[in-house]
This record gives structure tokens, C-alpha cells and sequence, in this order.
């Protein structure tokens, strides 16, 4: 039996949740369930420790990317330090809640009979889409993949979360062979994209010859006439069946015979006039046709030559159908292609993530993907695919935790394969894509704000100072500093106590370089007046405290 005090706390937190529920007018509502690697965080701060002996180089000249081994909420909250607003892209593949054993939550299974199987879930991906809002560029889009388990609650929570940006639902048939449910074969699942709002960030798509739309390049219909757009009156000149270029702007008082002019040299002046003899328009200025001149088409009937325009570029459909969307031709096989022996289920196609990641930093050579459910590595995978394209320097941040050896046994020997090279069992070798690795761990530090714990945070931070500043490249290694560069032009130093200011200094004045300089210091301050008199040389930061800022902030 419990007692009256028990029954009055009861009571209480009954009135607690209730109000919650009253005071939401739309969206969902779920019951909010602990977990123990949010708890832990009460007690505890994330860091980074790194595991050498799986680094993976091959070229210092390409981006150094990441993976991460441990909790993806413990990994967010170290990249709410390290990439607040710097990600271009976040592309997630989360567990779908299809009630499968195969992942881990809530210090338990979700089974799909759980009576709070959705909150929970729910739970999980709220706590970590709020730290992950943080990392984005302002005009960072969030991807994610899911299918009809939670497509609805996750859509209506991503709204939430994502006030200021707009949702686009697209429907991927990556499974032409279906699955057989009660009612219907389900075929497909979705990708959720979350763009912020009114801004144009999805890159137009090259268009198949088949889908190419091909027009006329002269207007017609409403505002078509030459006096609606005098710049658009001139003549494009043609030879041979080619478009050679384009003549001047006509005078208002000449008027062509006819929409085609021959010339004694053989040249061919087409017009803007139509069949009726009409003095109509092109459609591009003289001023930008020039820019479309390759996308010219000349078509040839027996009263003139005509110009189109192929338009080879168009907007994305939301229904994507393609065989490159297979997930068991390029999801499945192609896994055990690269790692023979691995029972990994349900990866993602390829191409599906490589198509999703294109539409928004195909034109960013030097993006930041960030992928917080790497799962197989799906997504470094696909970022390595989009540099081999265009000689990019686009760089990949994986985070998985280790359940059933995710880490260790698929998703890091997946992608050391790829960036190396591998053979496969018939003997074919395979490649290497190039590029650089680093892994790291989870590790953790007391959070009781006291002198000696946050000595053993600064102690902890060298490698989130080197994911923060993209300098991994060791230059000086001592107990009380070190310095790292980018290979290039980038400098960082990092001064682990007062010992190490003095013979540091010295350092950088023998260096000669300018270095961001993060600096042992138990307040606010990065004791400016040590460095005066090498303030040209450093860009100081103190730490802990900016770490310890970011921490408070999230685990509020």
C-alpha cells in the first residue's frame, strides 16, 4: 500500500503531465521517457577520445573525416561545441519502430507491443533533433529517411522542431519487389526533406535526353511582341546547321522581311517573327543569350529554320523511381560485396543517399555531411561518391553506436574499404576513393563544476579542438601544449595549463605563424595580458568555459 505522502507526489506529477497536455493546442503529445544516456549527462561530460590505430590516410591533400563510436546523444552534445552552424547537410536513416529487435533505446528494446512503443520513440529522436537543429548552416537542410511507421509522427514533430522551415515528403520506390502487408505490397519509403523557408536550395537536376523539353525559343501568347521586350529583338545567326552567335539589338525603325535572312556568305540570320509575320520576342535578352547558346537546337521545315531551346536541367519530382533506388541490388549486395561476411540488415541504396545528398550540396564542393544513424556508412559512402564527381573536398561526419558490433565490424571497415581499396571474391579489385579517417570514442569527465574536474575537461579536449578547427596534422607535441596544423595554412595551439604558456610563446615566435590559441583558464578570460607581446600572432580562447557554456545550454 502506498502512503498518503506517496499518493500526494503521485497526485502531483499526475497535475504536472495533465497541464502539459492542456497547454498544447496542436502537434503531438507523448509521454517524454527518460533515458539513461540523457541521465548520465547530469553527472557526466561527453568528450572525444581518439582510437589511433583506425586511422586510415592516404592523401593529406583531401578532408580528414569522421567517425564516431558511442551514443549518438553524447556525440550530438560534443558537435553542439565543435559545429555549431557549420553543417551543410544532415542526412538520417533512423530505426524505422517496425517493432524488429535490432536496435536500442531507453535502456531497453522497443518491442511493438509497447504500449509506449511510439513515445519512446518519439522521445529518442526529439532529444536529438534539438541538438542536431543547432549544427546547421543557415541554409542547412535536414534529410530523413523513414518509412509509414513513423513517417506521420515524425513529419508533425520535424514541424515542430523546424518552425522556421518548410517540409518536402519524397517517395522512393526502393523496393520494386514490395513487401507484403495486411492490405497492399509496400514498395516504397520516404525522405523527408527540411529546408528553411523561402530560400531556393535545391540544385536543379540534370535531366535524362529522354525527359529533355524541347520548345520553341521565340514567345508567343501574352507580352510576345517585340514592343513588350525591345532587347529580345535580334538576330541569331546561323551557318551550316550551327548557331555561330548573335547580332546586335535591331533598330526600332528596321523591320526584316521575313524570319529568315540569307547573307552572300552563307550565313542565315533568324528573327524572332512568326509564321504570320508577326514581330514577336525570344525569350533570353541579347545581353544572357550567349549563356544558353550550347542549349540551342535548330529544326529545319520547308518554309525556314526554326530555334528551340533544350532545357536539360529541371526541378525534382517528389515520386522517385529509378533502379539505382534498389536497396537489395545497391544497398544489400553491394555491402557484401565490400564485407563478404556481414549479416547487416537493410541498407540503404547508394544511390538513394547519394541522390538525396547531391540535390542540396551538389554545387557545394566543400560541404559538411553529418549523419548521427551512419548504420552501415551509407552516407560516407555516398560523400566520397560525390567528390570522386567533381574533385570536391566535401567532408563526412558518421556517429553510430557499437550495438551488434555496428561500428567496429560494418560501418568502419565499410568505409576504410572504400577510401583504400578492396578486392572482392572473384578476384576484382576495387578502387580506393582516396581521403582520410579519424575515429573516435565517447568518453566522459565529472561535471561538478570543480578547478580539478575542469583541468581533466581541458586535459580531455584536444580532440574536439582539432575536429572544431579541422586541424589534425600534429606540429609539436608536449605535456603542457601541443600544436596542430591543417597541412595548409591553419594553425592551432592548445595550452593544457600555466606551465605551458611560456615555452609555447616561444614556439609561436619561432614559428612565425598566426595560430588560434585555446588556453587554460578557470575563468571567462584567456589571459590576454600573458600574450601581449605576441597578440599579433595568436587568436586566443579560453577553455574550459566555452565548453562548459555549450553543456550548460543543452543539459539544462
Amino acid at each position: 500500500m502506498q502512503n498518503e505522502k506517496e499518493l500526494l507526489e503521485e497526485i502531483k506529477l499526475l497535475k504536472e503531465k495533465l497541464k502539459k497536455v492542456k497547454s498544447k493546442k496542436y502537434g503531438l503529445v507523448w509521454e517524454e521517457k527518460s533515458e539513461a544516456v540523457i541521465e548520465l549527462c547530469k553527472t557526466k561530460f561527453p568528450v572525444f577520445t581518439e582510437e589511433e590505430k583506425k586511422e586510415v590516410s592516404t592523401d593529406k591533400n583531401k578532408p580528414v573525416n569522421v567517425l564516431i563510436e558511442g551514443d549518438n546523444y553524447h556525440a550530438l552534445s560534443v558537435l553542439n561545441y565543435t559545429h555549431q552552424g557549420k553543417i551543410d547537410v544532415i542526412y538520417i536513416d533512423p530505426p524505422y519502430n517496425t517493432g524488429a529487435k535490432n536496435w536500442k533505446y531507453n535502456n531497453d528494446f522497443v518491442d511493438k507491443d509497447d504500449a509506449y512503443r511510439h513515445s519512446k520513440w518519439l522521445s529518442m529522436m526529439h532529444q536529438r533533433l534539438l541538438l542536431a537543429k543547432n549544427l546547421l548552416k543557415k541554409d542547412g537542410v535536414l534529410i530523413c529517411a523513414i518509412d509509414d511507421n513513423e513517417q506521420a509522427h515524425l513529419s508533425t514533430l520535424l514541424e515542430e522542431i523546424f518552425q522556421a522551415f518548410e517540409q518536402h515528403t519524397i517517395t522512393v520506390v526502393h523496393n520494386p519487389k514490395g513487401v507484403q502487408g495486411t492490405n497492399f505490397s509496400y514498395t516504397h519509403e520516404y525522405a523527408i526533406f527540411v529546408i528553411p523557408k523561402y530560400k531556393k536550395i535545391i540544385i536543379d537536376k540534370d535531366l535524362a535526353e529522354e525527359e529533355m523539353y524541347v520548345s520553341n525559343l521565340r514567345n508567343w501568347g501574352n507580352e510576345s511582341l517585340r514592343t513588350d521586350a525591345k532587347n529580345c529583338f535580334y538576330p541569331i545567326i546561323i551557318k551550316k546547321d550551327k548557331v555561330i552567335g548573335f547580332g546586335d539589338v535591331a533598330p526600332n525603325d528596321y523591320h526584316p522581311k521575313a524570319s529568315n535572312e540569307f547573307k552572300k556568305d552563307g550565313t542565315v540570320y533568324i528573327w524572332p517573327i512568326d509564321s504570320k509575320g508577326i514581330e514577336r520576342k525570344w525569350r533570353y535578352a541579347r545581353q544572357s543569350v550567349e549563356e544558353i547558346k550550347d542549349i540551342l537546337i535548330l529544326k529545319t521545315t520547308s518554309n525556314e529554320v526554326q530555334v528551340l531551346i533544350a532545357k536539360d536541367y529541371g526541378v525534382y519530382k517528389t515520386v522517385w523511381l529509378d533502379k539505382r533506388y534498389d536497396a537489395s541490388e545497391y544497398g544489400t549486395k553491394l555491402l557484401r560485396k565490400i564485407l563478404p561476411n556481414c549479416d547487416f540488415d537493410f541498407p540503404k541504396s547508394l544511390y538513394t543517399t547519394y541522390d538525396c545528398l547531391y540535390a542540396v550540396i551538389g554545387n557545394r564542393p566543400n560541404a559538411i555531411v553529418l549523419d548521427f544513424f551512419a548504420g552501415s556508412g551509407t552516407t560516407g559512402h555516398a560523400v566520397l561518391e560525390l567528390n570522386k564527381m567533381d574533385n570536391g573536398k566535401r567532408q563526412f561526419i558518421l556517429s553510430t553506436n557499437n550495438e551488434n558490433d555496428i561500428a567496429t565490424k560494418v560501418c568502419y571497415p565499410r568505409i576504410s574499404k572504400v577510401i583504400e581499396g578492396y578486392k572482392v571474391k572473384d578476384g576484382e579489385e576495387v578502387k580506393g576513393f582516396g581521403g582520410n579517417l579519424k575515429y573516435y570514442k565517447t568518453d566522459f569527465v565529472d561535471a561538478e563544476p570543480t578547478d580539478q574536474n575542469k583541468k581533466k575537461l581541458v586535459d580531455k579536449s584536444t580532440e574536439m579542438l582539432c575536429l572544431k578547427e579541422d586541424c589534425f596534422s600534429e606540429v609539436k607535441k608536449t605535456k603542457a601544449y601541443s600544436i596542430f596544423s591543417n597541412n595548409h595554412d591553419k594553425y592551432l595551439g592548445i595550452i593544457y595549463d600555466d606551465a605551458g604558456i611560456v615555452p609555447f610563446k616561444k614556439e609561436a615566435e619561432k614559428m612565425g605563424k598566426k595560430l588560434i590559441v585555446y588556453v587554460f583558464s578557470l575563468d571567462d578570460s584567456a589571459r590576454e595580458e600573458e600574450f601581449e607581446d605576441i597578440k599579433d600572432l595568436v587568436e586566443l580562447k579560453p577553455i574550459p568555459a566555452v565548453i562548459l557554456n555549450v553543456y550548460k545550454r543543452i543539459f539544462k
